[in-house]
């Protein structure tokens, strides 16, 4: 009995932490669309979606209004958008995005987990080659039940839909990197509210390997996505 409620009691605390390090991203992210683009997401494309993913992973109203009116304050410094490359273990490549308000911090840290965890960092577009900048919008299969999935793909592909994927509980829509905002605005203009829109770096290649040599490599992809700085790690391990 003690030993199941410990358990139970990990798989929650580990649940909040997700949704911690979650909630500390889009907060990050909503501060940066409003640097950027101001505070009326009527007029900031990038606001919006970040206000439409924190609704997604149930961020609250409340805390969503805060970090938007924190952002809004001219005594609230800037986070920068920073990139990092390089291998990890087994030649994986791993792409590191960051948003930081200390370069020299998040730079230092970064490099450590690399070299803790037998990885190499290189310089910024050394693996321009392994991966591709897509638009990635996500919906959940019940939201779309009404839809013929078939129809639905040939309906975007004028809209910059380069591929449409689904498993049992989630639909993805990708298109290019430059065709974010059109397939943004047809998904608007249809009253379709995707559960995440995000730009994520797609492998053009893979890694397969087995048990034990992948167990580095994801000791490695845990450490930077759990750096307070760090906003998303893609990787080829397939």
């Amino acid at each position: 009995m003690g030993r199941m409620f410990e358990k139970r009691k990990h798989k929650m605390f580990a649940r909040f932490d997700r949704m911690a390090k979650q909630f500390t991203k889009l907060g990050k992210e909503i501060a940066i669309a409003v640097k950027q683009g101001g505070d009326n997401p009527d007029n900031n494309p990038r606001l919006r979606t970040a206000m439409q993913n924190a609704k997604g992973v149930n961020m609250p109203k409340d805390r969503v209004d805060a970090a938007i009116k924190r952002a809004s304050s001219k005594g609230e410094g800037n986070f920068e958008e920073i990139r990092y490359e390089g291998y990890g273990p087994n030649a994986v490549a791993i792409l590191v995005e960051t948003a930081t308000d200390n370069g020299t911090r998040t730079v230092a840290n970064v490099r450590m987990h690399f070299n803790k965890c037998g990885g190499t960092m290189g310089k910024t577009g050394s693996l321009d080659f392994v991966f591709t900048r897509k638009g990635v919008f996500t919906f959940a299969k019940e939201s779309l039940a009404s839809k013929d999935l078939e129809e639905f793909e040939f309906e975007l592909i004028d809209h910059g839909l380069e591929d449409l994927a689904f498993d049992d509980e989630l639909v993805y829509l990708y298109c290019g990197f430059t065709e974010f905002g059109m397939m943004q605005k047809a998904l608007e203009s249809m009253g379709l509210e995707p559960k995440s829109a995000e730009l994520q770096y797609i492998p053009n290649s893979w890694v397969d390997l087995d048990d034990e040599q992948a167990k580095d490599v994801l000791d490695l992809i845990d450490r930077l996505e759990g750096d307070d700085d760090v906003q998303n790690v893609y990787h080829n391990l397939r």
